[in-house]
């Protein structure tokens, strides 16, 4: 099922994604398009993390949201449809809401790469200390919502973000943190639309940031 991938990356990179492991948390716009691409590259080991059900907000932008799946759980969603795809993938599901008391179970099997997508500014600063003390190597994402220039994205280190409210937050954690290393990040430079409280959304930004994070990954994993 991967012969036209094979052409591009050889059977030698192909064995390595199949025998590489992913950690996709949060499984929204952005994880989960992340999660179907990576899928879909052969990685052959994927643990998939979210604690949240599919919601009929979820339609407009969230790969596994239909009329047929409201209200039941994303992970185990996604675990049918990735099955469905590759049935001969390794998956893990967790689906609990991570925080400082349950995070380590992130880290119970050996991690090839680790993907930010959750909303939450706490865990996110738990995943940059955790990873970077466990030498794992990680992607998070910022802000993708009230946006409407998918072109505007990037791959950068955080330190070199701007206009945007999640990564100002982390930039001044990791600054407080005293934390050297890189901390690679999606983000875009494109200002936020303001519309209010609720934070407004289209297909097409998220979808295309999950992508540049899965081809990051991909490229990451295959050196």
């Amino acid at each position: 099922m991967f012969d036209r991938l094979e052409l591009l990356i050889g059977k030698e990179g192909l064995n390595k994604l199949k025998n590489s492991n992913v950690l996709v948390l949060g499984l929204g716009g952005v994880g989960g398009y992340v999660t179907e691409s990576l899928v879909r590259s052969g990685v052959g080991n994927i643990t998939i993390v979210d604690f949240d059900k599919i919601d009929l907000t979820n339609l407009n932008r969230q790969i596994i949201a239909t009329q047929n799946n409201i209200g039941k759980l994303k992970t185990e969603e996604f675990k049918k449809r990735i099955l469905a795809i590759n049935p001969t993938i390794n998956i893990k599901c967790i689906n609990q809401f991570i925080d400082e008391k349950n995070i380590e179970i992130l880290f119970e099997n050996k991690i090839d790469y680790l993907v930010d997508a959750c909303d939450y500014l706490k865990t996110k600063k738990l995943i940059i200390t955790k990873c970077l003390n466990k030498n794992i190597p990680f992607i998070t994402c910022t802000g993708t919502g009230n946006r409407m220039d998918p072109s505007k994205l990037r791959i950068t280190d955080i330190r070199k973000t701007s206009y945007d409210p999640i990564a100002k937050i982390l930039r001044k954690y990791i600054k407080e943190m005293n934390i050297k290393e890189k901390v690679i990040c999606l983000n875009s430079t494109e200002i936020p639309i303001k519309k209010g409280s609720i934070i407004a959304s289209n297909s097409f930004v998220p979808t295309s940031a999950g992508l540049l994070i899965s081809s990051f990954v991909i490229q990451e994993l295959l050196k």
